[in-house]
This record gives structure tokens, sequence and C-alpha cells, in this order.
């Protein structure tokens, strides 16, 4: 595992996806796998599934399949720690700017980022609250869900699958207007 510190991973992407999951930045389990959310007891396969993104629970060595349902994973820093508190904020704030341009260049139609404090930080958005927020880059619209990781257990593995069912819902089920009233684009 010390050898996966700093490593990075190909980011599951293509254009027009439905939503583009973005957590903080992958964890040595997942740089010595080179798979996103590889680490046992992460919940973000899970809560993709009990909220209805996936047909059925997905391994980390199916990532590449979640294109084919609109999906996809990059991360706000590339790069791999231990922990997410070992990131700085000016990490986080140039992960924030390369996201954005991966973010126009791809078009998604909503990003999803897995963690309120790397969203807050890398977006300078300090109040922003897990939820759909106003802001927009392009066309694409910004939903902050909580972080999947296990370390994260005030959310449950059930309200977890609620948030992420929240999404969904926009994503897939619900009317797509072009902007809701009122929305930024940045």
């Amino acid at each position: 595992m010390a050898a996966a510190h700093g490593l990075t991973i190909p980011d599951v992407i293509a254009p027009g996806l439905r939503v583009l999951f973005c957590g903080i930045n992958p964890g040595l389990w997942s740089g010595a796998t080179g798979r996103h959310f590889a680490r046992p007891g992460n919940r973000f396969w899970p809560a993709l599934y009990a909220s209805g993104f996936t047909p059925r629970l997905f391994k980390p060595t199916e990532q590449d399949e979640l294109t084919e349902l609109g999906l996809g994973i990059t991360n706000v820093v590339a790069r791999t720690t231990a922990r997410a508190d070992e990131l700085t904020k000016d990490e986080y704030r140039a992960g924030g700017a390369i996201l954005t341009a991966k973010v126009r260049r791809h078009a998604p139609t909503w990003l999803a980022v897995l963690g309120i404090g790397a969203y807050r930080t890398g977006f300078a958005r300090p109040k922003a609250a897990v939820g759909r927020q106003p802001e927009t880059i392009g066309t694409t619209r910004i939903w902050v869900l909580p972080n999947p990781s296990g370390l994260n257990a005030h959310w449950t593995p059930q309200s977890l699958a609620e948030a992420f069912a929240e999404l969904r819902a926009a994503a897939f089920d619900r009317p797509d207007p072009s902007a809701a009233p009122g929305a930024h684009r940045a």
C-alpha cells in the first residue's frame, strides 16, 4: 500500500454522461488496484445500487461498465493518499479548476461531488450544503453528495442511499429543464 502513495488512476469518463461522480481523491487501496472506491468498506458501490443507479451491486473491477449506464467517476484531487486530510487547500483549489475544465470538455448533465468539504474548498463555496447547488459549469448542474467513505459514519448506509436516490431521481426520473430558475453559471 505504501507504494501506492501519490499515484493517480484513470477517470471513468465519456462525453455526455448523465452523472459524473467526483470523489475527493483516491485512497491507497484504489491506487494499488487502479480502481475507484476500491477499499473494502467504502459505501460508494452499495449506495449506487441501493439508490437505483445500477441494476445490481457492481464491484470496483467493473467500473468501466458504468459509462454504458451514463455514469462516470473522477476526483477533485488526482493523487492517492491514505486520508483526505493529507490534501492541502491549494490542491483542492487546483483540483477544482482542473475538474471545471474536465466538466466543460465532457459536458455531463450532472456533476456529483462526493464530499461537502471538497466542494466547499475546491469551488470556493464555503456555505454550500449537501444537495443540488445553484451554480452550474456550463450546462452541467452540480449536486453535492456525502462522502461514501466508511469513516463518514454519521451517514448510515440507508441515509447515504437516500441522498444518492435524490440525485438519481433528478437525473433520470424527472423532466430535465435546461436550467433551474435563478441558476448561476461558473
